[in-house]
């Protein structure tokens, strides 16, 4: 059996920098705290909270001085609440998702009405229509659109995470249902570029194995696309936290198995999945566990 990992895969820019922000805080002070989870992985926040870094959901939960508002970013209104209570911020909002609260504002303050393509419990997208300041919708169904009288202006931008097909087809029914209510429309491309390789890569590499193995937190919009799209191709797909998930239904019978995993998930996930295959299949096999599983792409 095979098993090969996608050429884009793991942790991506956004959530590194944030990685790196807050551990250096915690060195320098001893423990911060984030307003809500840093980055959407349960393993990430277990090894976090070792190192003095405590998630709390409300600002009454705050027991320090410095708080981090998540690489998710958050609503201007709760940025502004925070310094009024005269705490100290430390901003790890991605640098992608900043562009499209940016984007968001801008199409509010030019009268425009703002539809956020995505997950409207998603903390990214309820922080996006904080920015657009009252004036829009999160929806991933163009039939909630249709509830709403359009004014004449209406901008469309994406949660970063979510797939370009998914989003090109949003827009396609927008227009196809829409448009007539509508005299001008402006599109903004706001999804990440390393959500694009990502998707990419795992779509041609679930193209050509027998079944597909995505790994990361559940809660994780960028993996659940992930899962999502290599799942449409028609290829067997498991979308897996841990390694302990893993069982020998999953790989009995199969040549080539492809192995992809979030922009959140950490490396030493994806490495104690790939041993954890090699033992299974080991077993299977009646091979010496110590030896690798032949055919492994690293």
């Amino acid at each position: 059996m095979r098993i090969e990992k996608a050429k884009e895969m793991g942790f991506c820019f956004g959530v590194r920098r944030a990685l790196e922000l807050v551990e250096k805080a915690a060195r320098e002070h001893g423990s911060v705290e984030t307003l809500g989870p840093l980055v959407h992985n349960q393993q990430i926040i277990d090894i976090l909270a070792q190192l003095g870094i405590r998630a709390v959901e409300s600002l009454d939960e705050l027991q320090g001085s410095i708080v981090v508002i998540p690489s998710h970013g958050l609503r201007p209104q709760m940025i502004e609440e925070i310094q009024a209570r005269g705490l100290r911020i430390l901003d790890t909002t991605c640098p992608i998702v900043r562009k499209a609260q940016i984007a968001a504002k801008e199409l509010a303050q030019a009268g425009f009405w703002v539809i956020v393509f995505g997950d409207k419990g998603h903390p990214e997208v309820n922080g996006v229509l904080g920015w657009a300041e009252g004036r829009g919708v999160a929806t991933l169904d163009n039939e909630v659109v249709k509830e709403f009288d359009l004014p004449p202006q209406v901008g469309i931008l994406s949660q970063t995470t979510q797939s370009y097909t998914g989003f090109a087809q949003f827009l396609t029914g927008f227009v196809a249902a829409s448009l007539s209510q509508v005299k001008e429309l402006r599109i903004v491309n706001t999804i990440c570029d390393a959500t694009r390789k990502r998707q990419g890569a795992a779509l041609e590499l679930a193209g050509r194995v027998d079944s597909m193995i995505v790994i990361g937190g559940r809660n994780s919009a960028n993996t659940q696309c992930l899962a999502e799209a290599c799942a449409f191709t028609g290829v067997k797909t498991y979308h897996i936290e841990q390694a302990e998930e893993i069982n020998k239904d999953m790989i009995s019978g199969r040549s080539c198995i492809g192995i992809t995993a979030g922009a959140s998930t950490p490396d030493e996930i994806i490495q104690e999945v790939l041993l954890k295959l090699e033992a299974l299949n080991a077993e299977i096999w009646n091979l010496p566990q110590h030896q690798r599983t032949e055919g492994s792409a690293y």
